[in-house]
């Protein structure tokens, strides 16, 4: 319930409680002005009698109604002792006819069941009609058909007036329930839009779990085929040289086992370029990635541009270092495969989540048939979709042949409410680096 409604609940229960006192205050000031009206010694002493009940009854029904204040018999019991003294009252005096309206205000409140009411409202309006055609007792049959034409004029009108409130009634009841059930449902999907956050917080950490733990099975697995066999294959040479008596042999293996040690060197510094990208350790991502694709373009010559959109967010470490190496990847694929003059790479933030699209006008492939090659220091784009999937993200490829090649990675963020904005994107418009016919495809591409 609105403070609106409260109030005025409020003062309708200070109307209903102290109406009888005003009409009987207004009734007995109209009578003492005109005193004429009532001329005998005994009817005054009867009028003030009959005004003093009427305040003990109600200073009476003010105490009983804190008990029982809905309609039972007590309040009956009032309302027909408070019109038989309304009746006595106008009969005597016809100015108190607005104490017996106050039937027409609170019948509702104290009689129960609609046939009730309407009998208390129309007892009511006999007192009305017999004040209205000047007063009790009727003196000529004229008289009586006034007083017949007034009650059926009053009942005509409190009939219209009941069917509109109790209609309004009945609308403002439906219209309580309709606002109950949206509240209830609104509730309800304001429950379920917290549960779908934390469920979705909770898929994200079990999906980096199970990142990490593929992720360590890889780096066994690398560490098992590169490090420990080259320093088998190093203990090896080395007992063939702790065995021979030959110079020139043992010079030879102690060759070898150097040759063994280089590259596994090699292998080392690859596994800890992959493991800790050191272009986070003081760079953002998005300065990151703008360094690695200029570097790129040294390299190879090959004119790329990197774009940012959208306000930048601060991401899990994890993120930021798979985005960079698929970037890194995607890259060294181009300079291999795609024999382009022109690469994209733009780095697009968004409320649930953030993307990544590497795109060139290289020769293209056909998709239907997707390339699944790899090489030094690279997985190929299967292992590139699979680094995407450990942080519940996708890969998508979209290529044709003589049309260039467009990579989109899209990794989710946490709920909204979990991550702080860090400052205005310094977005700047790209060139259209691929042709306009790029058919969409949902495999690989360019490796």
């Amino acid at each position: 319930m609105t403070t609106a409604e409260s109030d005025l609940d409020r003062r309708w229960a200070t109307v209903l409680r102290r109406h009888p006192y005003w009409l009987l205050a207004t009734a007995t000031f109209l009578s003492m002005a005109r005193p004429e009206l009532t001329p005998a010694t005994g009817e005054r002493i009867a009028v003030g009698a009959l005004i003093v009940a009427a305040l003990v009854l109600q200073l009476w029904w003010g105490r009983a109604r804190r008990s029982s204040p809905g309609p039972d018999a007590a309040s009956a019991t009032y309302f027909v002792l408070r019109w038989a003294i309304s009746v006595a009252l106008t009969w005597l005096a016809p100015f108190f006819a607005f104490y017996a309206a106050a039937g027409y205000i609170d019948n509702n409140e104290l009689l129960s069941g609609r046939g009730r009411r309407r009998a208390g409202a129309f007892a009511s309006s006999l007192t009305l009609a017999a004040a209205q055609s000047g007063g009790m007792p009727f003196q000529s049959p004229s008289q009586w058909a006034v007083f017949a034409g007034l009650l059926l004029a009053n009942n005509a009108l409190l009939s219209v007036i009941t069917y509109f409130v109790e209609h309004e009634e009945i609308r403002s009841a439906a219209r309580a329930a309709t606002i109950a059930e949206l509240e209830r449902t609104n509730t309800a999907l304001q429950q379920a839009l917290d549960e779908n956050v934390t469920l979705q917080a909770q898929l994200l950490v079990q999906a980096r779990e199970a990142g990490v733990d593929e992720e360590r099975r890889r780096l066994a697995a690398e560490i098992h085929d590169t490090l420990a066999q080259g320093l088998a294959g190093i203990i090896a040479q080395l007992r063939v040289v702790s065995s021979t008596s030959d110079p020139a042999t043992a010079h030879e293996h102690v060759d070898r086992a150097a040759d063994l040690a280089r590259h596994s060197l090699g292998e080392a510094r690859r596994s800890v370029r992959n493991l800790a990208p050191v272009g986070l350790v003081h760079d953002t991502l998005p300065l990151a990635l703008r360094k690695s694709v200029a570097r790129w373009t040294e390299q190879t010559g090959i004119p790329a541009a990197f774009t940012l959109t959208g306000q930048v967010l601060d991401m899990p470490g994890e993120l930021s270092a798979t985005l960079l190496r698929m970037t890194q990847e995607a890259l060294t694929n181009v300079a291999k495969h795609a024999e382009a003059d022109r690469v994209g790479v733009t780095l697009s933030y968004m409320d649930s989540e953030v993307t990544l699209d590497v795109r060139d006008n290289g020769r293209g492939f056909d998709s239907r048939q997707p390339p699944r090659c790899t090489g030094a220091g690279g997985f190929g784009l299967e292992g590139m979709r699979s680094r995407a999937e450990r942080v519940a993200g996708s890969l998508t490829v979209e290529s044709e042949p003589g049309y260039g090649t467009a990579i989109s990675i899209r990794l989710p963020l946490a709920p909204t409410e979990q991550r702080c904005r860090l400052a205005a994107t310094d977005a700047a418009t790209s060139r259209n680096l691929l042709p306009a016919r790029v058919p969409r495809q949902e495999e690989t591409g360019d490796d």
